[in-house]
């Protein structure tokens, strides 16, 4: 509809001034509430050709679209603004377009689509998921569900952290304190077990600073002095040069690691198609370090370090292999690139890390690009604003983070309670009791994660993000069950929705839905272009909201027009299909039943 429009402009353009446009230059949004109309063009980009002014340049294809297209039926004119009031047909055309299109809002993936590779999770193997990881993790899988709504081929990727300084920290405290222990001789989960002594490694670590600086070190010479990081350091240098029972212990610990992410994962909802780890890129990194270095791209400092140089290119001086030879975070990210090109012939590799690594991806693509790859310059980095809570910054070191699995049992047991108190699951099995919980309260937890604009930080707060009556996942969770329960209650009095009659007098209301169901496919195509999931949640926010004022005003089974009630039917089932739609790009499930 809107695009017949847009046709038609381009149509009155020439007729009216005998210029071709392209409809690109043009652009129709929703009128506002406060005047007359369905939908404004914009006409100020036209006044150099119509060298009128805006008010009778507007006048002038208003009328044109009136006589000359059947969707408008009439006009009027705000300074340069041209607000069409449509044909109350064209909104029963409209939804009868959409009740047809099961993938409504979705374009399909072809042979021919351009593949982009997202980037997410990039966990440490020495710790549990926390919450920023849940942050990080539902923004990349919302973000390919998005691309992939758009018609791209998307691999789903991920690089694990399972080396390095950091991991050793682990290991080292449990062979001095874990007797043995297992995640299945404890019951406790792989992540959580090596977490717990990543803990204990930074408690001796603090013990052994207070320690040296009572007896007269300043507490820079104590950090590095004392024994505890000495031996990680040590540790960390076996690995490197391969040796046998450090590298059996690694493999050992991160597997457990690994067994308790995969089920972190299967809750989440979220999944990778490939998985690299930096046990492996960072040797493809370091060769081609030492290729740059061949070329003069890089250069070696007296201590043996190598560095790249980039203050021509307004950045500073970037460490890229240390004086001991080992490599650094940049290096292993040369090395991935490296790896994934060779992989798969991506068109755009997108990277979802959060804004604190900002100057890191600067650096990443100027240096990529000298090397040569030809992605370098056009990588992308999805960065995102922190998430905290009420009471304040996390820190893993300490112990103080907020375990992903511990937030979502709480999710989801607050979600059971919130909902028996409401009365939502009244009439349902202990089965279906037990997934509606889950899938409130994962779906709260999920959408209020995702409903922020993702570059700016948030407070995640548990207590507000189960609300049936604000803008919450549970909210629009509801809402699709209600329709939903209407559609069984019309089904089992054996009324459905046919083809609907034409000359319907529909409201403002009804109209107006039918109009934001329509907009969802411009939704999905600029939440994916400028990578926002917020964008999808906040219009089915909206839609939901729009829907709920529609259902308190008017009857829908008990319509005594036929007409009318087919017509209310069809509009139900379709708002609710755009919600399961739009939720499924955020990766959130809606209920039949609450």
């Amino acid at each position: 509809m809107e695009q017949e429009i847009l046709n038609k402009v381009v149509e009155a353009v020439k007729s009216l001034y005998g210029v071709d446009i392209e409809s690109s230059i043009l652009s129709l949004s929703k009128t506002r509430k406060e005047y007359a109309g369905d939908l404004t063009l914009v006409v100020f980009p036209l006044l150099k050709i119509s060298h009128q002014k805006p008010e009778d340049t507007a006048e002038a294809i208003g009328a044109y679209l009136k006589e000359n297209c059947s969707v408008v039926a009439d006009f009027n004119v705000i300074k340069g603004f041209l607000n069409l009031v449509l044909n109350q047909t064209c909104w029963v055309d409209t939804l009868m377009a959409i009740d047809a299109d099961a993938n409504f809002g979705f374009k399909p993936v072809t042979d021919a689509s351009p593949l982009y590779m997202v980037e997410y999770s990039s966990p440490n193997t020495n710790k549990p998921l926390h919450l920023g990881h849940l942050r990080n993790n539902l923004l990349g899988f919302s973000l390919s569900k998005i691309l992939e709504a758009n018609g791209y081929k998307v691999v789903k990727t991920n690089i694990v952290n399972d080396r390095g300084i950091h991991i050793c920290k682990s290991m080292l405290a449990w062979l001095k304190h874990g007797n043995g222990a297992t995640p299945d001789s404890t019951g406790i989960k792989g992540d959580h077990l090596v977490g717990d002594y990543y803990v204990a490694f930074d408690k001796d670590y603090k013990a052994q600073i207070k320690e040296l600086m009572a007896k007269g070190m300043s507490e820079d010479d104590a950090k590095a002095e004392a024994p505890i990081i000495k031996e990680a350091q040590e540790m960390l240098r076996k690995w490197e040069a391969g040796d046998s029972e450090v590298r059996a212990l690694w493999q050992k610990m991160n597997n457990w690691v690994y067994a308790g992410f995969d089920a972190t994962y299967k809750r989440m909802g979220v999944g990778f198609d490939k998985i690299y780890y930096e046990s492996d890129t960072y040797l493809v990194g370091k060769k081609k370090v030492e290729e740059g270095l061949e070329k003069g791209i890089f250069y070696r400092r007296p201590d043996g370090s190598v560095w790249a140089d980039l203050t021509k290119d307004g950045l500073d001086e970037k460490l890229l292999l240390r004086s001991d030879g080992t490599s650094v975070y940049m290096t292993q990210d040369i090395g991935t690139a490296t790896l994934r090109f060779s992989d798969y012939n991506i068109d755009k590799m997108i990277y979802v890390v959060g804004n604190e690594q900002n100057y890191h991806f600067q650096v990443l693509s100027l240096l990529l690009d000298k090397l040569g790859f030809s992605f370098g310059k056009d990588l992308v980095h999805f960065s995102y604003g922190m998430v905290e809570l009420p009471e304040g910054k996390m820190k893993s070191r300490e112990g103080t983070v907020v375990d992903s699995d511990d937030l979502m049992d709480e999710m989801v047991t607050t979600a059971t309670q919130i909902s028996k108190e409401l009365g939502k699951l009244d009439g349902l099995t202990e089965e279906e009791i037990a997934a509606t919980c889950e899938m409130i309260g994962m779906g709260a937890l999920k959408y209020f994660l995702l409903k922020v604009d993702p570059r700016k930080n948030m407070v995640f707060n548990p207590k507000e993000s189960i609300d049936f009556n604000g803008n919450t996942g549970s909210f629009i969770q509801y809402t699709h069950a209600r329709i939903k329960s209407v559609l069984r209650k019309a089904a089992e009095s054996g009324v459905s929705a046919g083809a609907l009659q034409k000359d319907l007098q529909l409201s403002d209301k009804e109209a107006g839905l039918v109009q934001t169901l329509a907009a969802f496919p411009s939704v999905v195509a600029q939440a994916g272009a400028e990578y926002s999931p917020s964008q999808i949640a906040n219009y089915t926010y909206d839609l939901v909201k729009q829907y709920n004022q529609f259902y308190h005003d008017f009857q829908i089974l008990k319509e005594e027009n036929a007409a009318l009630r087919d017509f209310r039917l069809m509009l139900s089932a379709n708002v609710a299909k755009v919600i399961k739609n739009a939720m499924s790009l955020l990766g959130i499930s809606v209920p039949e039943k609450m």
